[in-house]
């Protein structure tokens, strides 16, 4: 995907900025606040100790440490989808825990895995469509 860009018009006296805005873009910032919109409240509900949430993560067994874990991964990725340099390491983390989410759903607590999979489906695309920012951090190269 190609980010909102701006072309640079120098004449003799002034500098014009053309913002071109790229309905692509535009949906892509879509998905990711749809993800953030989802994934905090989630979040917020694991590590402010919802009831459900803490049976929940009691019947997979791996203890509330897990719980706390995963609420924060759920808020910290929330709120990297809203910044334009973490969006895509941000979405490749929120696809993996509901990766995760899906193997638990299935062989742990025995239910279908609708949500988690269409959340994961929709961090996928967010995540490669940010490719350009992956590759980057994985070269070592993104700048602060």
């Amino acid at each position: 995907m190609t980010e909102l860009g701006t072309t640079t018009r120098t004449t003799a006296r002034t500098t014009a900025r053309t913002w071109k805005v790229r309905p692509a873009t535009v949906g892509l910032w879509v998905l990711q606040l749809a993800l953030a919109v989802q994934f905090v409240p989630a979040g917020l509900m694991k590590l402010t100790g919802n009831p459900v949430m803490v049976e929940m993560f009691a019947e997979i067994g791996a203890g509330q440490w897990l719980r706390f874990f995963v609420g924060c991964c759920e808020v910290a990725g929330a709120l990297g989808l809203l910044i334009p340099r973490l969006a895509g390491p941000a979405a490749l983390g929120l696809a993996g825990l509901m990766a995760g989410a899906t193997v638990t759903n299935v062989f742990v607590l025995g239910v279908a895995p609708v949500v988690p999979l269409v959340v994961l489906l929709v961090a996928g695309v967010v995540a490669w469509s940010r490719r350009a920012a992956l590759r980057e951090l994985a070269a070592g190269r993104i700048r602060a």
